[in-house]
């Protein structure tokens, strides 16, 4: 899917801002609010999650549907064109209405979707609703508990108020969170680019295929950052050829201008030449082994949630610079698309994950039953199993049909810390792998982020992944305040790892510190105490030759649900949630600045 913009054939309208909101009391539907002015609407902001933005449990706590709405009209230069309407996202189910008829609807909460809406438009105003569902349970991703607990130990008392239950430790912000465009096509249009850099001497070589709608002669061009053309090829397929290429490297971008044609369509893409391969125990980025120094991160500020904050993405990446951090994960669904194209634009890797987080049942050892019995995470339906795997192949597909034609993204994660040591995992995820890579023109390496396990030598992730991915919390979760015992734990299952001859990495690996709490003995939750922890675990991963990277978690603190392991939510950020450094941003600074991008622990 393309990002929208405005070309030389492409008209674009954002229509973010303040739009009129109103919490479902149980009956829009039935009054059919879509269809007129909402009943008794406040304001809303667009794009943004709506639990922070008005005071009171009835928005930060709430179950279920909301309607969004406004008006806009078409300028009537544009109306003899194809008229698209795109919802970067909705969280987690929005149903589209113009002018009280339904146009769309989707599930997935971290994803765009469109549609044509030429049929519905009418001369002068029209009226948008969009209605949005909230609720997580077993068939959602991310996943919500269904039979009275969430991972954080809450629950439902009979006959209380109806609330979600969380199977992850983040909070569920939601609403319209990333922005709402129209935009126009002329009615022969490029609906998509696949774009594939191969690399031969000092030449790169871009595979391209165009996906057309209608008649037109098809045509590419390559134009460098000096505004020189560099490379053009006619038809939908074919190959562009660039002599004495400037290649896309980690905190050095370089982005090339690919301009498509078809007939009087345009569309202009910014893209970076670079390979991504996987020999040995090696992660290669253009040949060359790339070591991950960075985080785990949230789309997570106050007070819009999860909704889309540009300079808090700009700020983010120039504190990574500033400590030498070359990467991230996008913990725990795919981010913004405004956020994947700074990072092309700043050079910054990208581990691109799905939202599928709390696929797990049987969290932290512990069990999960249905009418006295237990449920295994990836057992029947009927029995009380997840009811995700349709849904979980729609959110990879669009995932890779979204983000495939980004340099910054290396690596597809398939789901982070689910039951993949549990019965029926191999089957549930083998064929997720085969359409992630089916799906991808790059073929890059694919991942499952794994979770702390004792059966880690059972883990699915052993026969599917080409990086494995460890959370790992020994110091804090295991042998918390004992970092000595740690440290031995810890020793021997990497060991294991570095066995396997694949490289592997840690994308979790972190303490709960409170800013401003310290002691002259480093004891659990001060600053001094983040600190040693980090240090014993990299007296450990420096020792492994296969340990080709350290994500922390977190980025910075974050909001979670309400639980007695969270003080206003998660407090394992390097950086306070307002962005305010902690002892160990420092230390993390001495360090990455001192590990090279390429060539560490290289194997020659």
């Amino acid at each position: 899917m393309l990002y929208p913009i405005q070309t030389s054939s492409r008209a674009l309208m954002d229509l973010s801002g303040v739009w009129d909101f109103q919490l479902d009391d149980g009956q829009g539907f039935a009054e059919e609010w879509f269809r007129g002015p909402l009943p008794s609407p406040t304001t809303m902001a667009v794009p943004a999650s709506y639990n922070d933005l008005k005071e009171g449990w009835a928005h930060k706590e709430h179950y279920g549907w909301a309607f969004y709405q406004r008006r806009f009209a078409v300028p009537a230069f544009l109306q003899g064109q194809r008229l698209v309407l795109r919802l970067a996202a909705v969280t987690h189910v929005g149903k589209v209405y113009l002018n009280g008829k339904l146009v769309c609807e989707h599930k997935g909460g971290f994803l765009p979707f469109e549609a044509e809406i030429n049929p519905y438009v009418q001369e002068g105003e029209n009226l948008l609703t969009v209605a949005v569902d909230n609720r997580i349970d077993h068939s959602t991703l991310p996943v919500g508990g269904e039979n009275g607990t969430s991972m954080l130990g809450g629950s439902v008392a009979k006959g209380a108020r109806p609330r979600n239950l969380p199977n992850f430790d983040f909070f569920n912000y939601c609403g319209i969170t990333r922005p709402v465009k129209l935009y126009t096509t002329p009615w022969g249009y490029i609906r998509d680019i696949a774009l594939n850099t191969r690399l031969e001497g000092g030449a790169a070589l871009v595979d391209y295929t165009l996906d057309t709608v209608g008649q037109g002669e098809a045509r590419m061009e390559l134009w460098d950052e000096s505004g020189q053309k560099v490379a053009e090829s006619a038809g939908a397929q074919g190959v562009l050829r660039v002599e004495k290429a400037h290649l896309w490297q980690p905190l050095g971008a370089y982005l090339y201008e690919v301009r498509a044609f078809f007939g009087e369509d345009r569309y202009d893409l910014p893209y970076g030449l670079r390979t991504v391969e996987v020999r040995g125990g090696q992660f290669l980025i253009n040949g060359r082994p790339f070591y991950f120094k960075g985080y785990g991160k949230h789309e997570d500020t106050c007070p819009a949630g999860r909704g889309l904050n540009v300079p808090m993405n700009v700020k983010d990446i120039s504190l990574m610079k500033w400590q030498g951090a070359n990467s991230f994960r996008t913990s725990h669904y795919p981010y913004s698309e405004e956020m994947m194209r700074l990072c092309d634009r700043e050079g910054i890797v990208v581990i691109d994950e799905a939202p599928a987080v709390g696929v797990h049942l049987n969290f932290g050892g512990g069990a999960n039953f249905k009418d006295g019995r237990r449920v295994d995470t990836f057992g029947p339906e009927e029995a009380g199993g997840i009811r995700t795997f349709s849904h979980h192949k729609d959110v990879v597909r669009d995932m890779v049909a979204r983000d495939k034609n980004h340099a910054c993204v290396v690596m597809w994660s398939l789901a982070n810390e689910a039951d993949s040591g549990g019965p029926g995992a191999y089957d549930y995820f083998k064929p997720l792998f085969d359409l992630a890579r089916d799906q991808d023109p790059q073929h890059r390496p694919c991942t499952l982020v794994s979770v702390q396990m004792e059966n880690f030598k059972e883990d699915c992730t052993l026969r599917l992944s080409d990086v494995f991915c460890l959370n790992r919390y020994y110091g804090w979760y295991i042998s918390g305040g004992d970092l000595d015992a740690a440290k031995a734990m810890m020793e021997q299952e990497m060991a294991f790892w570095d066995s396997v001859g694949k490289p592997f990495m840690f994308t979790e690996y972190g303490a709960d510190t409170v800013c401003g709490l310290h002691d002259t003995t480093p004891v659990m939750f001060t600053e001094e105490y983040q600190v040693e922890y980090y240090k014993m675990n990299h007296e450990v991963v420096d020792k492994l030759e296969n340990f080709v990277g350290e994500q922390v978690w977190n980025f910075a603190d974050f909001a979670t649900s309400q639980g007695i392991i969270r003080v206003q939510g998660n407090k394992k950020g390097i950086f306070t949630r307002d962005r305010k450094p902690k002892l160990c941003a420092h230390y993390l600074r001495e360090r990455w600045t001192k590990i090279p991008d390429f060539g560490y622990k290289s194997k020659g």
